[in-house]
């Protein structure tokens, strides 16, 4: 059994598939093909805004297929992530979108799929045509106990002919240590996702009995100690930790991007905001002569309708100069997003 590799954000592992390293990256973008399922389950953390048949990529709606391969190439993605919802009950959307993906950047731009479905032999040969390199497999939790000589064992032995890298994700909790013989069987991964309280579930998880881990965090209770207790008996596991989700893989998906979108003069936070100075004027033109008359370069600065965006070191340094010229400057932190949400305003 080879060691499990602990880190400093609570996640613990022995085996990464690809889509996983490239997780840990920020270097997945997350394609959400529709907000439709079936399965019900209680745990479900979805929103009831995403309950929709809507396509999503990363936090946007999309409208066209520009919109999905823009949002790659902002966030310099090497890989795609495809969930839902089930995706599968949109199947020509998601062979659409693995087609549309290979065709951009090639077939090293790494795709996985999420569902709930076994599919049968012939969409995953479908899935693989189209260029599919992992499926992530999550039975309903009253089949965990019972996948032996079930669709989806057939389903991880057809992807395994297919040269698709294949496993189980699945919330860690109580069960899931039922899965460990058939796992080995098989010889695929299984990826644990530490358990969470969201909007949409929290009553669902209260009234079964779940409670919080801390208070400051949405994860549940124990959700961790189900996986450690597995992960002794499987050579190919993964548990993903609720802080890690958080504070991990976001942010680095967001540095990646800050890096890709920041303009000359933002400042890339090291949670991969970005930070820059504004100066506010009745008469914008007033603060472009100020900043020409001192000899700011114009790569160096932006004119928007209402304001100008430069340095921030700029606006502190200046503040009051510039206030006493009847100009308003501050400090900005934005996501790193066209139009991206504003988190911060500080006035000078």
């Amino acid at each position: 059994m080879k060691e499990m590799i602990q880190t400093d954000k609570g996640s613990f592992y022995n085996f990464l598939t690809e889509g996983c390293r490239l997780c840990q990256q920020g270097a997945k973008m997350v394609l959400f093909i529709t907000g439709t399922c079936d399965r019900g389950c209680f745990y479900c953390p979805l929103s009831e805004d995403r309950k929709r048949d809507t396509v999503y990529v990363n936090e946007k709606a999309v409208e066209t297929d520009d919109d999905v391969l823009s949002e790659a190439y902002t966030m310099d993605a090497l890989g795609t992530g495809i969930t839902g919802g089930e995706p599968l009950l949109k199947k020509e959307k998601v062979i659409h979108y693995i087609e549309l993906l290979k065709a951009e950047f090639g077939k090293e731009h790494h795709i996985h799929l999420y569902t709930s479905i076994a599919p049968s032999k012939e969409t995953l040969e479908a899935l693989a045509s189209a260029g599919l390199d992992e499926i992530r497999f999550h039975p309903p939790q009253n089949m965990w106990h019972v996948l032996k000589g079930s669709a989806y064992e057939k389903a991880v032995k057809d992807a395994k002919d297919l040269d698709i890298e294949v496993g189980f994700e699945l919330p860690s909790i109580k069960g899931v240590h039922e899965l460990k013989d058939i796992i080995n069987e098989l010889g695929c991964f299984l990826n644990l996702n530490e358990l969470e309280f969201s909007d949409n579930n929290a009553m669902e998880l209260t009234e079964r009995g779940f409670m919080l881990k801390n208070d400051i965090s949405n994860a549940v209770e124990g959700s961790e100690t189900f996986a450690r207790e597995i992960a002794q008996y499987l050579p190919k596991m993964h548990f993903c930790s609720s802080r890690y989700k958080d504070a991990g893989q976001l942010r680095e998906r967001l540095i990646r991007t800050a890096k890709q979108t920041a303009r000359p003069f933002d400042e890339i936070t090291e949670d991969g905001t970005l930070l820059y100075g504004s100066i506010k004027a009745s008469d914008i033109e007033e603060v472009v002569s100020f900043l020409n008359e001192i000899g700011v370069p114009e790569n160096m600065f932006e004119i928007g309708e209402r304001a100008i965006e430069l340095p921030g070191w700029f606006t502190e340094e200046n503040a009051q100069e510039l206030k006493e010229c009847g100009f308003i400057p501050s400090v900005i932190e934005r996501y790193p997003f066209k139009d991206g949400l504003v988190v911060e305003v500080i006035p000078l």
